[in-house]
């Protein structure tokens, strides 16, 4: 009955004593909770930040058309030129450079 007991009270303490090395399952679950959660308001953030640049966006509205490049005067002078000496602007344009509508917008300056 001795060795009984003894060997009862031996096994518990052994199991005691191992309960403490065993790793406790829900520190894991916490971890990757905390760690789910930290994700989580990053991807808020994250999306917030869109937003607030998409609003911005909004709120400018659509940009400006954008000025007309300059034309040089040397060439403003050669379309004026070709055109007093009856070069149609279809051929003023290829031989300058220029767009059809910058040549009319030029012969129409001179007008």
């Amino acid at each position: 009955m001795l060795y009984v007991l003894l060997g009862i009270w031996g096994v518990s303490i052994v199991l005691f004593l191992s309960s403490f090395l065993q790793k406790d399952p829900l520190i894991a679950v916490e971890k990757s909770v905390e760690e789910l959660s930290i994700n989580m308001y990053q991807e808020q953030l994250k999306l917030k930040k869109r937003i607030k640049v998409l609003e911005e966006e909004l709120m400018m509205g659509s940009p400006l058309p954008s000025p007309k490049k300059a034309i040089n005067e040397i060439i403003r002078n050669q379309v004026i030129s070709l055109h007093k000496q009856g070069v149609p602007p279809e051929k003023i344009g290829s031989l300058s450079d220029l767009s059809k509508e910058d040549v009319r917008s030029i012969i129409q300056g001179i007008s």
